[in-house]
């Protein structure tokens, strides 16, 4: 550990964004391929009713999300920082925290999740076949709930850790078991949406016992071994992980506002389309997050051994290549809009072609999201949790729901299309000014104590 803590502190700071970064991406990379192969599977091979049922379901799974990066993310964030100050107190007991945690947390969303999951989906206005779809998926996923949440949460110390290159080979595994079990579950087997829903779990549950065995086996120096809750590390993890909890769980409410707006102003076709669109929106993003997951460690640690100005250069630096990467994925999107849609939706190019301006509109000021998930992510690896959580509150509940509200009593349809351009935009613009301020007093005053 202490040579990881030297080479974080100490190392060249653009080869180190290489180290951390590249591993993260292809690892979050990795992540996405779960619902972006679902979607490619179930949307041609069970149907476009079935590809909605995904769509709208989607957002009630991140209740299993929240917990796994409310204690994944806030646990990372105490690891990095007990590495950057050498405390092994700290180091040895986060892993028996994050177990309890995440068996405590998810137990009451999978009995709760698989009892009401039709009452759920009946608040987004969810009927018919697409309802009874989305039913059966969404129970199948919250009996894996335990194994899902320690699978990712555990895969997040990891990444604290510091080892981006093994968190990205195991959730490596996981994804490639989850796009073999897909295309067997689904074709052959013709299990139908039930076959996405089991690959998912199955291949989440291979995960977590991988990452089990590296913490009780073979990892030297961030152990399994004592299973007891320390009260400083859960207000620690949770002070964190909660403004990460709340951008996943915003989200459920967020995109199920967004689905019920647009079947109420445009139908189920518009429901279809934006499932597809935001298919691509989460791959893009997903290298947006997997630099944070990079610079979390790099943030967290240097920031522990008080070198803030590594903090602010890696920070300066760390923008120019998520900026970089998500101007390649809206230049992807802008050069083949409707082959990019047409992925998902199979033998309907009208339907596609009908989409393609509205999916212009969303995507148009995307790579001005790097800076601000960015930042975000320097929030919670130096501690600063409110500043983390007024963001993600702002971005998915504070602006968004009166935008999504609004925007559609003037521009129609797609003023739910362009509402998560314009609220990302001013919260990009608002997180660099407190940016900056940190940069000039608080984290300055940080530095001299």
């Amino acid at each position: 550990m202490t040579d990881k803590r030297e080479a974080l502190i100490g190392g060249n700071m653009f080869s180190l964004m290489l180290k951390l970064s590249v591993p993260g991406i292809i690892g979050m990379l990795v992540i996405s391929l779960y619902s972006f192969v679902d979607g490619i599977f179930v949307g041609r091979f069970v149907g476009e009713a079935a590809l909605g049922a995904i769509s709208i379901a989607y957002p009630f799974t991140l209740l299993n999300n929240g917990i796994a990066v409310l204690v994944g993310i806030g646990s990372a964030s105490v690891l990095s920082r007990a590495v950057g100050r050498q405390d092994k107190k700290t180091i040895d007991a986060v892993m028996g925290n994050v177990l309890i945690l995440t068996l405590m947390f998810s137990s009451a969303v999978m009995i709760l999740g698989y009892i009401f999951a039709p009452q759920l989906l009946k608040l987004i206005g969810a009927e018919g076949k697409m309802f009874d779809f989305a039913v059966r998926y969404l129970r199948i996923v919250y009996f894996g709930s335990i194994f899902v949440n320690f699978g990712q949460a555990s895969n997040m110390v990891i990444r604290g850790e510091g080892r981006m290159g093994l968190a990205m080979l195991l959730m490596g595994i996981s994804a490639v078991l989850n796009i073999i079990l897909d295309a067997v579950f689904i074709i052959p087997l013709n299990m139908g949406i039930e076959g996405a829903a089991v690959a998912t779990v199955i291949s989440q549950i291979v995960l977590a016992v991988l990452n089990f065995l590296y913490f009780t086996v073979f990892s030297k120096n961030v152990r399994l071994t004592r299973f007891r809750l320390e009260k400083s590390i859960v207000k620690g993890t949770l002070s964190v992980g909660v403004s990460a909890m709340f951008m996943q769980v915003f989200s459920l409410i967020q995109q199920a506002l967004i689905y019920s707006t647009l079947k109420r102003c445009g139908g189920e076709d518009q429901v279809v389309l934006m499932g597809a669109f935001f298919r691509y929106i989460m791959l893009a993003f997903i290298p947006l997050w997997g630099i944070s997951q990079g610079f979390q460690p790099f943030a967290g640690t240097n920031f522990g051994a008080k070198r803030f100005d590594r903090v602010k250069k890696g920070t300066l630096l760390f923008y120019g290549f998520g900026f970089t990467l998500a101007l390649l994925f809206w230049l992807g999107f802008l050069l083949s809009p409707q082959g990019i849609l047409g992925l998902f939706i199979k033998d309907n190019p009208a339907l596609v072609a009908a989409g393609t301006t509205n999916a212009l509109a969303a995507i148009i000021l995307f790579p001005l999201s790097a800076l601000m998930i960015i930042n975000i992510t320097l929030f919670q690896a130096v501690g600063q949790a409110k500043y983390a959580g007024i963001f993600v509150m702002a971005r998915q509940l504070i602006l968004y729901v009166p935008a999504v509200l609004i925007l559609p009593l003037f521009f129609g349809v797609r003023g739910v299309w362009i509402t998560g351009t314009v609220v990302d935009t001013l919260v990009t613009l608002a997180s660099i000014i407190v940016v900056l301020k940190l940069f000039k007093t608080e984290l300055a005053e940080n530095k001299e104590k």
